[in-house]
């Protein structure tokens, strides 16, 4: 296939790409990482204020810098997000102005996942939400007259030659291509974007030189998105340790993003090298014998010795954790025979297996610089593939699949549970989105569909909503993500429920045993009210220890044993913030509600002694010199919560 033409003007690329449409482009463009910012942007200002031109735009995930917010928030977050993204970094200004409700009348943007909560106030983007299956937005967009395709691309020369790799998202450029092919619609403007840090990946991810009809080299390109390590709290941590026992080695392993997620990675990683500590620990923990009872069932207490396969929609930092430590190591092959060979205990050696397969790729820096060693060092290692490869088992590949992902286990987070296993995890009850549905559903039936798969859903016990306490176990809920006819396994920081093929009178009691004590009675009597549990059922006695201060005892082991850092992989933020988190915490936890005002009145009357770091503390947040009333107030609330927190 010849070489496609090359510019290094963004400028001279929009002129082409709005040219080939008239003025009106309709893009489709990567979610996540995959998104070139610099060449949107300049769409967005060339389409802006221009009669006789639109831009309508069909992605997913528009990442952007968290807001730093007011008062002592900017004062801690600006200087850390200045730091983290670095200078030159790009927000995507139609994300921008889509938050802030100044999106123009003639661009129109329509994702089907957005950044958690991030858009909940902004008008357009709740209307223009489509809410799809991440395996079903390729078939959907031939439907929608797309006219251009942008995506960030790897790429690499070779003695003359150029590979392009698709990197961080094969998930839906491939399979909307071909669809559209099959469909006999016109082949869209394929427009790559070429970025020196974006990793090379082969394989599957890897396209022909000319796949792109135009492929963009700027001189100039901005820091890549690199999402910031989030803290791992002591629930967190609990909740983890609950769902590494139901991981069986030689396994199957997804896993999303996010605080929960490392905090299973976390416990996966004690319980393969600190397996005794794991085991003490996790009894401490598991006071009903409730996870100890499904582990034996379907998950395991030993180190991994066969170790796990890797199949996720993302590709995250837990996964690099993971295989460096050696627990991801057994590797699926793509052919047939020798995966059967492979599944029956042969040793067929590495070449042509992989023990990462995912459809696209978002985390750390850290994790695109293993990315492209591993690429470097084991080529075959990682797999990036297309989506309906990773998140379905239907197709040419479905037996081969399933073989390859025995044992699997899918983890994946929700806000809410209902005592009958339904689960709420992108929307709220009056219509609004907080993320989407991405590929959770798909991977909660692939469990139900395989021979020995599981659907394990985690979620905190509760949340706190205007400075009060709710419980995110409830009777009932008028938006459901997941029904409760594919209800399987659900995890909280105070054990398991198995809800798969039991009534519903014994999955409202699993769920009432993984709930927050302070609101078991309640639930107790919804669900006597509304006939779905016997008149004469009592609480046991070992749930009214599933209180904070309960946790807390039950997590003495792995503190005693200092494994509750919170930051177990790295932390983005130096020393001095560290000391900082937990004291803006508490700033914040009483501002919320004017129940914790006497506390913040207190503090300000009587901020105590200090304490080491204090001074260094106070500095950072820009108060160590305040020159009004407004910042000496603010410098004795720092203090005061640093001697509190």
């Amino acid at each position: 296939m010849p070489s496609q033409p090359r510019v290094s003007d963004t400028d001279a690329c929009v002129a082409a790409i709005l040219a080939h449409c008239d003025g009106h482009p309709r893009i489709a463009a990567p979610l996540g990482l995959g998104k070139p910012h610099g060449l949107l942007n300049a769409i967005y200002r060339a389409v802006d204020g221009t009669p006789g031109r639109s831009l309508t735009l069909f992605t997913a995930l528009s990442l952007t810098r968290p807001s730093p917010g007011h008062g002592l928030q900017k004062r801690f977050l600006k200087p850390f997000l200045d730091r983290h993204f670095g200078e030159g970094f790009e927000d995507l200004d139609y994300a921008v102005a889509q938050a802030a409700n100044r999106l123009p009348a003639n661009i129109s943007v329509h994702e089907f996942y957005m950044q958690s909560g991030a858009l909940m106030g902004a008008h357009r983007a709740q209307r223009d939400y489509i809410s799809q299956n991440y395996t079903h937005v390729a078939r959907d967009l031939v439907e929608r007259n797309i006219n251009v395709l942008v995506q960030l691309v790897a790429v690499k020369r070779e003695g003359g030659r150029l590979r392009i790799s698709l990197s961080s998202n094969p998930d839906l450029t491939l399979d909307f291509i071909g669809r559209m092919a099959d469909a006999g619609r016109p082949r869209p403007f394929c427009v790559a974007v070429a970025h020196p840090d974006m990793p090379f990946v082969s394989g599957h991810a890897e396209v022909d030189e000319g796949y792109f009809d135009l492929l963009l080299e700027p001189a100039v390109s901005p820091p890549l998105f690199a999402l910031p390590r989030p803290p791992v709290d002591p629930a967190e941590y609990a909740l983890g340790m609950h769902a590494s026992a139901l991981v069986r080695d030689g396994g199957t392993l997804q896993i999303g993003i996010g605080a929960l997620s490392d905090a299973i990675v976390r416990a996966l990683l004690l319980r393969h090298q600190q397996n005794g500590r794991w085991r003490v620990a996790l009894a401490s923990l598991d006071g009903g014998g409730v996870t100890h009872a499904l582990m034996r069932k379907v998950g395991g207490d030993d180190r991994f010795t066969t170790g796990l396969y890797g199949a996720s929609e993302m590709v995250m930092d837990g996964f690099m954790h993971l295989q460096q430590a050696g627990v991801l190591r057994r590797r699926a092959y793509d052919d047939l025979a020798t995966e059967r060979r492979a599944a029956s205990g042969e040793d067929v050696g590495p070449a042509g297996g992989h023990y990462l397969r995912g459809a696209f790729l978002l985390g750390s820096r850290e994790l695109y610089a293993w990315m492209h060693r591993s690429e470097q060092d084991d080529p075959d290692a990682i797999d990036m593939c297309r989506v309906s490869n990773v998140n379905h088992l239907y197709g040419d590949h479905q037996v081969l699949a399933a073989l390859q992902r025995r044992g699997a286990r899918f983890f994946n987070t929700c806000m809410m549970a209902t005592l009958t296993g339904a689960a709420v995890s992108d929307g709220l009850e009056n219509g609004l989105v907080v993320s989407g549905v991405g590929g959770q559903f798909n991977f909660v039936a692939m469990a139900h569909e395989l021979a020995d798969g599981r659907s394990l859903l985690l979620l905190r016990a509760t949340r706190s909503k205007g400075g009060e306490t709710v419980s995110n176990i409830r009777f009932s809920y008028g938006h459901e993500t997941i029904p409760r006819h594919l209800r399987d396994v659900f995890i909280t920081e105070y054990g398991v429920a198995d809800l798969r093929g039991r009534s519903d009178e014994e999955c409202v009691i699993a769920m009432l045993g993984i709930a927050d004590a302070r609101f078991v009675d309640e639930l107790v009597e919804e669900a006597k009210a509304a006939g779905k549990l016997a008149p004469e059922f009592r609480v046991p006695d070992v749930w009214r220890a599933h209180t904070p201060q309960g946790l807390k005892a039950a997590l003495r082991p792995l503190a005693d044993d200092g494994l509750l850092d919170p930051f177990p992989f790295g932390s983005d933020f130096t020393t001095v913030e560290r000391q900082l988190l937990p004291a803006l915490g508490w700033l914040a936890a009483r501002a919320a509600s004017p129940r914790g005002w006497p506390a913040l009145a207190g503090a300000l009357l009587a901020p105590g002694r200090p304490v080491a770091g204090e001074e260094a503390a106070v500095a950072r947040m820009g108060l160590d010199r305040p020159d009004s009333l407004a910042d000496r107030l603010q410098a004795r609330l720092v203090r005061a919560a640093l001697r509190r927190a």
